[in-house]
Parts: structure tokens; C-alpha cells; sequence
């Protein structure tokens, strides 16, 4: 028997429920892995808080993970290959991710990049495409300077380390007090600038003279929006994750994983994403694990905000 994490209803997370289950062997075009670390993020605990179309309860808990592949069905090709009995794999998007052992689409399944631990590789996939989507969808290029807000979380990270590789300028917000997270700003390549007051004026000095081209906001704030609006000419290369009533209001875009389109540039995105973990060109800073048992007590330390990294179970 597997255990597996599931929410059983629409609710908090302190209902949700660590059960045994069979695992299923794999069907055509499938392969079961056995999870050697699950990511934990923000949407794993939103997306059960409240009733949603399409959602069927129970769920089972989590997008992404790392392992190893178990056993492999007829037909099963992964997203980057071939794949048999022994191999390390990440894979996202799945469902139930928080388990021990699972049975996926092998076309979510990707060859996990040697760099990276299984904790880092299973935090690597749902803030990476995230972060190619916003930069996608800004039409940033070369020589472009950008405003980041909350540049030292996990989506954040992400992104000035894919801007850094495209030559990409990043100026980003972190705590006025956060001398951990400048720290980590300026690690990947960004100038870190304290919101709050004066934010405006502090951007247009780090930027030196130049044209702050877009703005991608990961925070939510009102302020963030605001200043977003004041400095960047065009309104559609201004992106929110957070705050889909600004962008109805304000003209400036919203993506999100649960939006048709967004999801269809992110499976595309999975290669990309990878092929930059493999070369050593993207990082994932883990800060904390939690035995997979923990699994509430991790998910509400996330939910809390500024893990100063990202936070993985060990089944």
C-alpha cells in the first residue's frame, strides 16, 4: 500500500487526510514512480480551499515531484525520452503528487537533471513555467531592463535566473527590512530595491537612466500595480500571477496554471525549463524539507509566506 495526502472537501488544510491507497499499475502511455520528494506550493492549498468548477472531491494533494520510475505500460513515452524501470524522473502537471508512490501520464514525466537533488527537482517545474510564461508573455529580449516584485520568492528566483540568461536587466522588490532576500536578489543577478515609500523613485535610480520596459508582479500588492503602471509605457508588458481584478481594471495582463492557454504554454515550457536546471544555468534554493507524515505543517509554513526558499516532503 502507498499513502497518499487527499482534501476530501472543499476547506482547510487541516482536514486533509494522509490515506493508504493502491497504486494502480501502469495503463498504456503511463509509468508509476515512486516519489523521492514532493514540492510544495501556494496553489496545492488554494485550489482545495474552496469548491471549483470541474473540481470532484476528494483530491488528491500536489502537482510536482521527483522519484524514480517503478514500472512502465505499454507505449509509455516521456516528455523528454524513453524511460525504464530505475530512472530519475521529475514530473508535472500530475495530481497527488503528496504520496510515496504514484501511476502518471508518461508525457508529464521528464528526465530529472543530474544538478539538481530530488527536493530542488520537485520544486523546479510549477514556479520555472511560471516564470518562462511571464517572460513570454512581456516580450522582453536582450538589453531590456525589467521591474520584478517580490524577486526572492519562488517564482522570483526563477525569474531572474531565466532573465539572466536572456540578458535581461532585473530590478527587484524585496522587504524593506529583508536583508536575507536582497541577498539572494543580487545571488541571481538582480538589483534589489526595498518597497514601500519612495518605490517609484528607488526603481528609477537603480534603472540608471534606462526605460523600464515591463513589470511582472508575483507580490499582489496595490502598491506593486501602481508603480508598475507609472513606469512601464505599455500596459499589455505588465503581467500579475496575483491579481486578475487588477487586470481587468487596469488593462495589464493575468496568467495563471488553471487558464486554458497558460497551461498549454507551460507543458510546452517543461523542456526549456529543464534544459536550463541541466546546464547549470537555474538553481532551485531549498529551505526547508518535511517528512511526507508533515506534510499540513509544511504547506502552513509556505502559506505564511517568505520561506526564504523553497519547501519539499520526503516520502
Amino acid at each position: 500500500m502507498a499513502k497518499r495526502w487527499t482534501a476530501p472537501a472543499p476547506g482547510p488544510i487541516e482536514q486533509w487526510i494522509l490515506d493508504d491507497v493502491e497504486v494502480p499499475a501502469p495503463g498504456p502511455g503511463e509509468v508509476t514512480v515512486r516519489v523521492r520528494a514532493a514540492g510544495i506550493n501556494p496553489a496545492d492549498a488554494k485550489h482545495v480551499a474552496q469548491a471549483r468548477p470541474g473540481a470532484q472531491f476528494p483530491v488528491p494533494i500536489g502537482y510536482e515531484l521527483s522519484g524514480e520510475v517503478t514500472a512502465v505500460g505499454p507505449d509509455a513515452v516521456g516528455g523528454s525520452g524513453e524511460l525504464s524501470v530505475g530512472d530519475e524522473v521529475v514530473a508535472f502537471r500530475v495530481q497527488g503528487a503528496y504520496a510515496t508512490e504514484i501511476t502518471v501520464p508518461a508525457r508529464d514525466v521528464f528526465a530529472k537533471p543530474a544538478s539538481l537533488s530530488h527536493a530542488q527537482a520537485a520544486n523546479l517545474l510549477l514556479a520555472g513555467t511560471t516564470a518562462a510564461e511571464m517572460i513570454q508573455v512581456t516580450r522582453v529580449a536582450d538589453g531590456d531592463t525589467v521591474l520584478l516584485h517580490a524577486a526572492s520568492g519562488a517564482v522570483g528566483v526563477s525569474l531572474l535566473q531565466q532573465a539572466r540568461s536572456l540578458g535581461v536587466r532585473v530590478i527587484g522588490t524585496v522587504g524593506p527590512d529583508a536583508d536575507d532576500s536582497a541577498d539572494r536578489v543580487r545571488q541571481y543577478g538582480g538589483i534589489p530595491v526595498a518597497y514601500g515609500e519612495g518605490l517609484r523613485e528607488r526603481v528609477e535610480t537603480a534603472a540608471e537612466g534606462a526605460p523600464i520596459v515591463a513589470a511582472w508582479d508575483a507580490a499582489g500588492t496595490d502598491e506593486a500595480i501602481d508603480v508598475s503602471l507609472a513606469l512601464v509605457a505599455e500596459r499589455d508588458r505588465i503581467v500579475t500571477i496575483v491579481r486578475p481584478d487588477r487586470a481587468e481594471s487596469d488593462g495589464i495582463l493575468w496568467i495563471a496554471g488553471a487558464r486554458s492557454e497558460s497551461a498549454r504554454f507551460r507543458d510546452i515550457a517543461r523542456a526549456r525549463v529543464l534544459e536550463l536546471a541541466a546546464s547549470g544555468e537555474l538553481d532551485v534554493p531549498v529551505a526547508r524539507t518535511y517528512p511526507l507524515a508533515d506534510a499540513v505543517e509544511a504547506v502552513r509554513f509556505v502559506m505564511q509566506g517568505h520561506p526564504g526558499g523553497k519547501v519539499a516532503l520526503l516520502p
